[in-house]
């Protein structure tokens, strides 16, 4: 560790959420350091998708996505990684999905929402399924390159004077002091953004939380042309919280779990996200435990490449596999508490963490800066 500072915000855990409220304490020009466990940014912040689904949110965590989505463009410019306005495209192949959309644009302005026929879907997006009757396009949603963001920020980070301590673990706290695997380190405020590792920190208040274990895999698909943006499909519908409550949604539920029986019980999200090299980013199934289970399932890889070549008629060639873990806890979006004085847990429980962060981190570093200042 360098030589001891005081420091007004110490974040714990080099993770997008930790990294979003170090950048809003900078720009805030508070003296700012990083403590993080490993010797470089890993987990959930560079095993997802890259794609901050920003329109498909509700209250508080739409509240986040649509405050953090200029900041998230600001630093694709000033820390040089790939970011784009491609917004959601999704797919309707049934007509319940698209009742589901259609109630979905009625709620949102045309702005947010465009519900497209099935022509003008087939016209952009190369899915074969004849059973295709529709679909909508979510212009304001975001894709970011999922392994190159978070480290990129951390380097323009450090160039630009916030102290990082790498490959440190954080072991204690109390107000105004870190105890660390390499000494002490004072901080009027501490933020401690673990992820899931909150629970070994402090487990009474982590009751609830899990680990939740996700088959992803990149893959070449022959397609006859490119995916335009990030594709969701009708398995979308019955997983983020803007289309909950709507009327058609628990009818198109019921339907899955009658005709896909094997597939709601990996609770699949069916998505895809295109890569600048090419290929496509495609998941996923869910799994939650205390502690992930290092062994895998074949059956998820399974489902995942069945429902591909079911949706484009394509041959897929994979070129990688792995387990995506993150956190999560029962109906809540996210973990905030201040369990002493000046230190405040952050975490987002569930797989929102790279829509919200930067308006997460904003409304936290907002609170904190006021106290700073007085």
């Amino acid at each position: 560790m360098a030589a001891q500072r005081n420091y007004d915000l110490a974040v714990v855990g080099a993770g997008i959420v930790g990294l979003a409220h170090a950048y809003h304490a900078h720009r805030r020009g508070l003296r700012v350091a990083v403590v993080e466990q490993n010797d470089g940014v890993v987990g959930a912040s560079v095993q997802n998708f890259g794609h901050a689904c920003i329109t498909a949110q509700s209250g508080r965590a739409l509240e986040y996505a649509r405050a953090g989505r200029r900041h998230w463009l600001d630093l694709a410019r000033s820390a040089d990684f790939w970011a784009a306005e491609a917004g959601t495209w999704c797919v309707a192949r049934r007509d319940d999905e698209l009742a589901v959309m259609t109630e979905f644009a009625a709620e949102r302005d045309d702005e947010a929402v465009r519900l497209l026929s099935r022509d003008e879907i087939l016209d952009r997006v190369p899915v074969a399924d004849p059973a295709t009757a529709g679909g909508m396009y979510l212009p304001f949603d975001l894709q970011i390159d999922p392994r190159a963001a978070a480290p990129a920020i951390a380097r323009w980070l450090e160039a630009e004077g916030v102290d990082f301590h790498w490959h440190t673990a954080a072991l204690g706290f109390e107000t105004g002091r870190i105890r660390t695997s390499r000494g002490e380190l004072s901080a009027t405020h501490v933020v401690i953004a673990t992820n899931y590792d909150v629970d070994r920190l402090f487990p009474a208040l982590a009751d609830g939380l899990v680990r939740c274990r996700l088959h992803m895999l990149r893959a070449r698909v022959a397609l006859p042309r490119p995916l335009p943006g990030p594709l969701f499909t009708g398995w979308s519908l019955v997983r983020y919280s803007g289309f909950e409550n709507l009327p058609s949604t628990p009818d198109l539920a019921q339907r899955l779990a009658v005709e896909h029986p094997d597939e709601v019980a990996l609770d699949l999200h069916q998505m895809y996200t295109p890569q600048r090299d090419g290929t496509i980013l495609v998941g996923d199934t869910h799994a939650r435990d205390v502690s992930p289970v290092p062994f895998q399932s074949e059956d998820g890889f399974r489902v995942l490449l069945d429902e591909t070549r079911r949706l484009f008629g394509s041959d897929i060639e994979v070129i990688e596999r792995w387990q995506g873990v993150y956190s999560s806890a029962p109906d809540r979006e996210f973990l905030i508490a201040e369990p002493l004085d000046r230190v405040h847990v952050v975490t987002v429980t569930t797989g929102i963490g790279m829509t919200t962060s930067m308006g997460l981190a904003a409304d936290t570093v907002a609170r904190i800066a006021a106290t700073v200042a007085a």
